[in-house]
């Protein structure tokens, strides 16, 4: 594994582990070289789904994309990234119990957002604002009333 740091090809790991749903390996390893630590996951290798687009293009399924469009819904939120990495890692699995080749892109997106909604509502409404690209200021306003209503829902059954 090469070195994020030095680019040292030699590492130790120092700790593994296997996420919480057991569908990759958490490895903690340490450069030979700088003596840095980072992290790298394991995956098992699974037939490759293509994402249809809303244009109808088809380009495969890429976590990284999806864990990018969580990362920057979730910036400045108190939210780990291992919980970022979990949610991608929990909407690829739905994806392959789902769908054999081929997912729309907005069933993913669709996903993401429910994951959000249940984790943090700022998060949530940052991904569905780009997500479903609120036209005006009216449209984005019906959904902070939905979350708002749930929420003082929830204060008043307490």
């Amino acid at each position: 594994m090469k070195c994020p740091y030095c680019g040292y090809r030699e590492d130790k790991v120092v700790d593994s582990r296997a996420t919480q749903e057991g569908s990759s390996i958490r490895r903690r390893r340490e450069c030979m070289q700088c003596g840095k630590r980072f992290t790298t996951y394991e995956y098992i290798e699974e037939l490759a789904i293509m994402v249809i687009k809303k244009d109808g293009r088809r380009q495969p399924f890429d976590r990284k994309k999806v864990l990018a469009g969580i990362v920057k819904a979730c910036e400045k939120r108190p939210i780990s990234m291992d919980k970022m990495t979990e949610i991608v890692t929990q909407v690829e699995r739905q994806i392959h119990k789902k769908y054999e080749r081929e997912v729309p892109a907005a069933k993913i997106g669709e996903m993401v957002m429910e994951k959000l909604k249940a984790l943090d509502d700022v998060a949530y409404v940052r991904f569905a604002s780009v997500y479903r690209q609120f036209k005006d200021l009216g449209q984005f306003m019906e959904e902070l009333k939905g979350i708002l209503e749930k929420r003082h829902k929830r204060h008043r059954s307490r």
